[in-house]
């Protein structure tokens, strides 16, 4: 991941921003492991690579950075919480023959993790950004995000759009907790190969 490469409109400098927990080295590379064994096991899942594992906080969508610049701004001025974080089990969105999605939940700190997104989507409302369920509409005002947050690692999405079948896959690894004291405002960049993603500013926790 770039720490200064930005993905620009040709019209206007816009992101595909969104806010996230990153996964440090050493979670990353047993987790790497553990993601090319189930990408052998279940080939009708997108796995993601080692080096795009994050924790989603706020998702905001294609914006002008001018509109959510301020929101870091904010994030900077009172940083939310910093807290300790620790991977659990797996799950799944979607069941049998049509699960999407797979994830690794929180062992501890969803509280911390909750707290941190609350605090981001208070910034995101008061700068007018849409909630993520009515991103589509970027000159409405936003309104909360009607899906309650849920801390996750998202693992894999399957590549048919309504779901596949996810075999037997063996247990995650027991990695070490780790601090939770940044928050990064990342841009992704769609290519044929999967998304790529770059760190447009990085924000400390309190």
């Amino acid at each position: 991941m770039g720490t200064g490469a930005l993905e620009e409109d040709p019209r206007s400098l816009r992101l595909r921003a969104f806010f996230g927990l990153p996964v440090p080295e050493p979670q990353r590379q047993e987790l790497g492991s553990f993601i090319a064994t189930c990408a052998s096991l279940a080939p009708a899942f997108r796995w993601t690579p080692a080096e795009n594992l994050h924790l989603t906080i706020r998702f905001v969508g294609g914006v002008e950075r001018s509109v959510v610049e301020p929101v870091a701004d904010a994030l900077v001025d009172l940083p939310p919480a910093a807290f300790d974080l620790e991977l659990g089990s797996l799950g799944t969105f979607g069941r049998g023959p049509g699960a999407r999605v797979v994830w690794l939940g929180l062992q501890s700190g969803a509280d911390g993790a909750a707290a941190v997104a609350a605090r981001v989507e208070e910034e995101c409302l008061r700068a007018g950004l849409v909630g993520a369920s009515s991103k589509s509409h970027p000159g409405r005002r936003a309104s909360a995000q009607n899906r309650p947050f849920r801390a996750h690692l998202t693992l894999a999405r399957a590549r048919a759009r309504y779901g596949a079948s996810l075999p037997d896959l063996p247990a995650p690894p027991s990695l070490e907790q780790w601090r939770a004291d940044e928050l990064i405002l990342y841009t992704s960049r769609l290519t044929r190969s999967g998304a790529t993603y770059e760190v447009v500013r990085t924000l400390r926790l309190a």
